[in-house]
C-alpha cells in the first residue's frame, strides 16, 4: 500500500476533512449489495448530500456498483454525485501507477503525482551498527511490512522522529560491500546530526530524489568517498 491507514486519516485532516469514518472491511461488509451499501452507509450513517468519487469507482459485492448505478441511487435518495478524473500528462493518476513508479525508484515522478514525497512509517530498530562505526550512524526502519518500498538504491529525502525533521541520505538494499547475507534494509542518515538516540521510536522516511543504484565497492575507503558525495548531493537537494 502507498500509505498506512493512520497516514490517510492524517492527510484527509490536513486537507480540511472535519471527520473521517473508517469502515471495518469484513465478510459482512464485503457481501453488501451496492444498493444496501448506499442505504446503510451513505444514507443512514453518513447522511450524504454529495458523494465525490473517481471515474472508475466501484462498490458493493464483487464491485457490482459503479458510477452509473451510484448516480441513479443518488436520484432516489436525494444526493448528488461528483465524478472526478485526475490526470497528469494525459495519463490517469491512479494508486497502481504511483506504486509502479515507487517500486521502480522513480520517486520524483511519484512525488509529482502525490503532490508530496512518498513516505514510509515504522520504528527505528537495531541494525549492524556499521554506519555508526564509520561515522554515518543511520536509523534502520522496521515494521514496514505491507508498505510500498522503493527500489534498491540511494536517495535524498527527510527523516522525521517526533517533532524533529532532518534532511537525510537514505539507503535501501543489502549493503553488498560488506560480507554476509542480509535482507533488504531501509536506513536513513540524518545529515550533520550527532549523538541521536532513536532506537524504538516511531519514525518516517520521505523520499525526495533518487541519487544512484546500490553498488558493491572494493573496500571501505572507496565506500566512504562515495558516501560523502551522496551526503553532499542530498544536502544540496534538500536545501532547495
Amino acid at each position: 500500500m502507498l500509505t498506512t491507514l493512520a497516514d490517510r486519516v492524517e492527510l484527509l485532516k490536513i486537507h480540511n476533512a472535519d471527520q473521517v469514518a473508517v469502515m471495518k472491511f469484513n465478510e459482512k461488509f464485503a457481501a453488501m449489495a451496492p444498493e444496501d451499501f448506499v442505504e446503510t452507509v451513505l444514507v443512514n450513517q453518513l447522511h450524504a448530500s454529495t458523494v465525490i468519487v473517481g471515474k472508475n469507482f466501484t462498490y458493493g459485492h464483487k464491485a457490482a456498483g459503479n458510477v452509473d448505478t451510484l448516480i441513479k441511487s443518488g436520484l432516489t435518495h436525494n444526493f448528488t454525485v461528483d465524478v472526478q478524473e485526475l490526470k497528469a500528462d494525459t495519463e490517469v493518476i491512479s494508486s497502481s501507477r504511483i506504486r509502479t513508479l515507487v517500486v521502480e525508484g522513480k520517486v520524483e515522478e511519484a512525488r509529482e503525482l502525490l503532490s508530496r514525497p512518498h513516505r514510509l512509517d515504522g520504528v527505528v530498530v537495531h541494525g549492524e551498527k556499521r554506519g555508526r562505526e564509520i561515522g554515518y550512524p543511520t536509523a534502520n526502519l522496521g515494521n514496514i511490512d505491507g508498505q510500498t518500498i522503493p527500489a534498491d538504491g540511494i536517495y535524498a529525502g527527510w527523516l522525521t522522529v517526533g517533532i524533529n525533521f532532518w534532511p537525510a541520505a537514505i539507503s535501501i538494499g543489502t549493503n553488498p560491500t560488506f560480507e554476509g547475507a542480509r535482507g533488504r534494509q531501509v536506513e536513513a542518515y540524518a545529515l550533520d546530526q550527532e549523538g541521536l538516540d532513536l532506537y524504538d521510536k516511531n519514525a518516517s522516511i520521505e523520499f525526495g530524489w533518487y541519487l544512484r543504484p546500490t553498488l558493491k565497492f572494493d573496500g571501505l575507503d572507496e565506500l566512504l568517498v562515495q558516501m560523502k558525495k551522496d551526503c553532499d548531493k542530498a544536502r544540496e537537494l534538500t536545501e532547495k
